[in-house]
């Protein structure tokens, strides 16, 4: 209750009461779900798309297996084990 109301100051009493209605009626009440949803109604809009000429020659697919003979091979442990500062 006290995060779901430490939202008002900055997003307005509204907007958190539209939210927590939003949050109830789906069911699965949480100040994390409240906030979500909070951060949704915020939202900026979505760009609209760009007009291009660029085709794909080949469609790309999903190979899920290549992570694993990347990690047999030891590739990902040395990514993964390298010291970043």
């Amino acid at each position: 209750m006290a995060q779901v109301l430490a939202a008002v100051p900055t997003a307005g009493l509204a907007a958190v009461l539209v939210a927590v209605e939003l949050v109830v009626e789906s069911g699965v009440q949480s100040a994390e779900h409240v906030e979500n949803v909070l951060a949704r109604l915020n939202a900026s809009p979505v760009p609209a798309s760009v007009e291009t000429t660029l085709q794909l020659k080949e469609a790309p697919v999903a190979n899920t297996g290549r992570y694993g003979s990347l990690r047999a091979s030891g590739a990902v442990a040395d990514v993964v084990g390298a010291d970043h500062a």
